[in-house]
């Protein structure tokens, strides 16, 4: 038995796992990488999360990150790494990360004894975290960490992160969900990413969206308004609960009290990130 409160874990990863993300939604990203010969945004994305697992083809990274379309994928790799090598986008990321975290959090946070705090714990919480059937997590955990704290925290959050989101494909494959199914029954909890940005992105068109809307009817999980059925809320609970319970030696690692603290001091650095603008306003909800 744990002796973590319920859902502690998940609080902790959703206060730290949107500012792992705002390096992906950052100007400085796609500087840094068009600076390196990659000027298109997918491809920048591809490369700049798969790059720690090498110079990978396109299906290792449709199967690491499982909700994009293999064609899209196919479209940019391996290609982008005849324009820069995976050493020097990992330097470029971690440069993104630097000025991101600058601008979005300011000097004065930077510096701050509370970040290197939640840089120390989200690095021991990470101590307990398992290389096996997690391919973006042990790619990420072979890479260094670094010595100032605001990247170490980040590079932290991104072993947690990816740890949790390789044991989540166990949770969606367990469930039957394929790569769309899983995007649109998330949206249609009203706190995944919007069709709009998910279509725009992932490469899927509206008919294959429709398409996995009308696979998700026929089991049940979904109504004729889009919205999740009694199953289709308690197949999502499900899901979480499953993640919960594969990615929980990090937190119990840490203890009760110190998980408790760093989800108090990441949701503070999250709160003035996203002051600061480091999403766009409509990238949630089921419009």
């Amino acid at each position: 038995m744990t002796s973590l409160p319920p859902r502690a874990g998940r609080r902790c990863h959703n206060a730290l796992n949107p500012l792992h993300s705002t390096v992906y939604f950052s100007p400085d990203f796609t500087d840094e990488l068009a600076q390196l010969g990659i000027e298109d945004a997918r491809a920048a994305y591809f490369a700049g999360r798969g790059a720690a697992m090498g110079a990978v083809g396109p299906g290792t990274v449709t199967a690491a990150f499982y909700n994009f379309s293999h064609e899209l994928v196919a479209r940019h790799l391996p290609a982008v790494w005849d324009i820069a090598s995976p050493e020097a986008v990992l330097e470029a990321r971690l440069r993104a990360v630097d000025s991101t975290l600058r601008r979005l959090l300011g000097e004065e946070v930077i510096a701050s004894k509370e970040l290197a705090e939640a840089a120390r714990l989200a690095l021991r919480a990470a101590e307990a975290c398992t290389r096996h059937a997690r391919p973006l997590y042990a790619a990420h955990a072979d890479l260094p960490v670094p010595e100032e704290p605001h990247l170490a925290y980040w590079h932290a959050a991104t072993l947690l992160r990816e740890h949790r989101g390789d044991g989540h494909l166990t949770a969606l494959l367990s469930a039957g969900l394929d790569p769309l199914e899983a995007l649109v029954s998330h949206t249609a909890t009203g706190k995944g990413m919007a069709p709009r940005w998910i279509l725009g992105t992932r490469g899927w068109r509206r008919a294959d969206w429709e398409a996995a809307e009308g696979r998700l009817r026929v089991r049940g999980l979904l109504d004729a308004a889009g919205e999740l059925t009694e199953d289709g809320v308690r197949l999502r609970a499900e899901l979480e609960e499953h993640t919960d319970r594969i990615d929980l030696a990090p937190y119990e690692h840490l203890g009760a009290e110190e998980v408790e603290r760093l989800t108090e001091l990441a949701r503070g650095l999250l709160t003035t990130a996203v002051a600061s603008g480091a999403f766009p306003a409509d990238l949630t909800g089921k419009g």
